[in-house]
């Protein structure tokens, strides 16, 4: 299962296609935009959320409400497009830079100079456009359509947030299903209360200076059963593909799994997770420090997955640059930005690993219709048992 994205920010739309998705799941379409529509939603967020109303269409690959089989094609339509069309038209036209609003000082932290110098650029909008994190929209939507498929199989998905800025939040146990509820009423996605009042104080303060500010988020996924990756090549390892996945979303910086870099500090016997065996639960782990992955497969214990996201590169007091032109010392450009988008990133990591799993589960279990995977699952978990 593979997809791929096109569209630039300010284009007329965004576009995704899903090659290899089962047939004959049904999709639910509020599901879906109900997904695009969390991503919109958190403190911090920029006029730019309230200028769109993400709404994915179907225009392939679904009839009457089920897959085909086919390839998937989804569309979102930008409504900003409307103030954009002579600037990001594809016709040729003979205005001055004004007119094209054409880019020429590079803002530090973005994808600016390098893709510039990479694809011969001088009009570093042409990077901007495609760059911007306005194209994890079909990120979101392509994982959206993929936890439907676990969600078949009984697998959720959640996501936290666990710091923004200098502001953690303590960390408390609570059953996936209550920390869904908890953190979807909060709007900066944390269960901790006290400390999300101090995270929103600190946005207020980054926004009032100009700045912006990042943070830690963390994803947990249950129900999905052992074996999914694989240890025989370093490209099978699902723990890797959900590393790549996590650090391909604009502004992230890192990842961990389970404890993480705190592994370091500790000792082994205080690190590997023991092996449990009972009659009625068969194999199980007495922790889950490993996050739910061993040689690069599922333990069948919980997926917990953090990523860190550095503050937005866009600063409203912006950092010294250099005009491409004159090579002479200037402030960089502004573009319309959030001061804080942790809490939206939080779901799309969420929908990005939705995406990861989904597509180990395939490989594991794969079939050309729903009916075939859950027949392979049911074998390999039969098989599973009387091991």
């Amino acid at each position: 299962m593979r997809y791929l994205t096109a569209g630039e920010t300010h284009g007329p739309q965004l576009t995704a296609i899903i090659e290899g998705f089962p047939s004959n799941v049904t999709l639910n379409f509020e599901e879906l935009n109900h997904q695009l529509h969390r991503r919109q939603l958190g403190y911090g967020r920029g006029r730019r959320m309230q200028i769109e109303k993400d709404t994915a269409q179907i225009v392939g690959g679904v009839r009457h409400g089920k897959t085909t089989g086919a390839p998937i094609a989804l569309v979102v339509v930008n409504n900003d497009w409307k103030h954009w069309t002579t600037v990001m038209g594809i016709e040729s036209v003979e205005e001055d830079n004004e007119g094209k609003r054409r880019v020429n000082r590079p803002r530090p932290g973005h994808a600016d100079l390098n893709g510039g110098l990479k694809y011969n650029q001088k009009d570093l909008r042409n990077i901007l456009e495609r760059s911007s994190a306005r194209e994890t929209t079909m990120r979101v939507a392509t994982g959206a359509v993929a936890r439907q498929l676990l969600a078949e199989f009984g697998i959720k998905v959640a996501g936290q947030v666990i710091r923004i800025g200098d502001v953690e939040a303590k960390r408390q146990e609570l059953p996936l299903d209550e920390l869904i509820a908890v953190t979807e009423a909060s709007p900066v996605r944390v269960v901790d209360k006290e400390a999300e009042a101090q995270m929103i104080a600190a946005i207020d303060a980054a926004k009032e200076d100009g700045d912006t500010l990042g943070g830690i988020v963390e994803v947990i996924i249950e129900g999905v059963p052992v074996g999914l990756g694989s240890h025989v090549q370093w490209d099978r390892k699902l723990d890797g593909k959900i590393a790549q996945a996590v650090l391909s979303i604009q502004a992230f910086k890192g990842v961990e799994f389970g404890i993480g870099f705190e592994a370091a500090e500790r000792r082994g016997s205080n690190v590997h997770d023991e092996i449990l065996y009972s009659a009625d639960k068969g194999f199980s782990r007495r922790t889950n420090r490993a996050g739910g992955f061993e040689g690069g497969m599922t333990t069948g214990e919980q997926i917990i997955v953090r990523g860190v996201m550095k503050p937005i590169s866009t600063l409203y007091k912006p950092l010294q640059s250099v005009d491409i032109d004159t090579k002479e010392v200037f402030t960089a450009q502004v573009e319309r930005s959030d001061t804080c988008a942790v809490p939206a990133a939080s779901v799309i990591m969420e929908n990005v690993i939705a995406w990861e799993v989904a597509n180990a589960f395939l490989d594991k279990f794969g079939g050309d219709s729903i009916e075939e995977i859950r027949a392979n699952l049911n074998n390999f978990l039969a098989q599973v048992e009387s091991y």
